[in-house]
């Protein structure tokens, strides 16, 4: 089963060809918010992608669950043959909405040492920057 959608692999490659064309001209890369979130259902492992090429690897932030978060790049043909406990796979966040560029998201799981704390953190700053906390 495939992980992606139509319009997110778009998205994605539309993200990579920028990079790529930016590089190219001599311009600072561009800093994305991340497109996709991945994640395992019975683990702690979460990937934030926001970059696919042409061979089927995207780019992002990826914590396995130990603790140090990184960015890099990841198989997607590797997340989608993943087989868990109970028949399960790894899953798509269907309400996942980046908030944040990909650089905010890395510094807040590196500080958090998890990319799911991380996010936690930086909502409740949010929160308490508009006065809702």
């Amino acid at each position: 089963m495939s992980l992606l959608t139509p319009d997110i692999a778009a998205r994605l490659t539309a993200n990579a060809r920028t990079r790529i064309d930016a590089v190219r001209r001599g311009l600072r890369e561009p800093d994305p918010r991340p497109v996709v979130r991945f994640f395992n259902p019975v683990g702690a492992a979460t990937w934030l992608a926001t970059e696919l090429d042409p061979d089927g690897i995207l780019f992002g932030l990826a914590d396995l669950g130990f603790g140090c978060p990184e960015l890099g790049s990841f198989s997607l043909a590797e997340l989608e043959a993943v087989r868990l406990p109970f028949g399960l796979g790894i899953e798509r966040d269907l309400l996942f909405e980046a908030q944040h560029p990909l650089s905010v998201y890395a510094a807040a799981a590196r500080a958090a040492g998890s990319v799911v704390l991380g996010e936690r953190r930086l909502a409740a700053a949010a929160r308490r920057l508009s006065g809702r906390a």
